[in-house]
């Protein structure tokens, strides 16, 4: 699990990185623009980036540049330019790797994970554990007090983000930005999927252990209080 900043100005070609990046529980923003590329990087430093060439306001080769002058943060070259002199030229300028498009995504998966280990950014723990929950983000299986959780790709990915930061409340814009991947939504899809959860960790809305609903603001998952507390939600409103 890494923070990875996808570049890339065509939304279809982003919005796969992004789906594939995060079903394998790496935590994804993108942007499709240089200057917005750079104010990222300078404001929120991911663990890698994915530089696209053939952006809409600079080219990737001059992006490359100007983000060695402001960090050391490992650059993926992805691009469909396959011209061996200017791939030479990008390594000797910094980037750290060069994929020509198209390529799988475990081709993907497979240089990023060898990039985070030569700049020792291996990223979170590969384990999230809150109270009695254990989440395994690299075998995406959850357990409960040593029980296993059967639990569906959503559940999980909704489960994982919340655990990622535990007692703070997520807002639920950005739980469907983040996990839904949507910029807009129904607040019952959330709903629903949080009553699915909540049935298979043991409690309810009403007594919730683990996930607290804050009415008007979002949901957070902390750690029991105490099992004979019920964990007061702090103003539960649907499920």
């Amino acid at each position: 699990m890494a923070s990875v900043l996808v570049v890339e100005d065509d939304a279809n070609v982003r919005t796969a990185l992004i789906r594939e990046l995060s079903a394998r529980a790496h935590v994804v923003r993108s942007v499709g623009t240089a200057m917005d590329a750079l104010r990222e990087v300078t404001q929120a430093p991911p663990d890698v980036v994915i530089l696209d060439l053939g952006l809409p306001d600079l080219d990737g080769a001059e992006v490359l540049k100007m983000l060695r002058g402001v960090s050391d943060v490992p650059v993926i070259i992805a691009t469909a330019r396959d011209d061996e002199p200017e791939i030479v030229r990008l390594l000797n300028a910094g980037a750290d790797d060069y994929l020509i498009k198209p390529f799988s995504a475990e081709h993907l998966v497979a240089r990023l994970s060898a990039v985070l280990r030569r700049a020792g950014r291996t990223g979170p723990t590969a384990e999230l554990r809150v109270g009695g929950l254990l989440i395994d983000l690299d075998r995406r299986e959850v357990t409960l007090e040593g029980q296993s959780l059967e639990l569906t790709r959503r559940e999980f990915d909704l489960l994982a983000y919340l655990a990622a930061r535990p007692g703070r409340v997520v807002a639920r814009r950005e739980l469907l930005a983040e996990v839904w991947r949507q910029a807009y939504g129904d607040d019952q899809t959330i709903d629903v999927h949080l009553s699915w959860l909540r049935r298979k960790l043991g409690e309810t809305a009403a007594k919730p252990r683990y996930l607290h609903t804050v009415r008007g603001v979002g949901v957070r998952l902390a750690e029991p209080a105490s099992d004979a507390s019920g964990g007061a939600s702090g103003g539960a409103d649907s499920p």
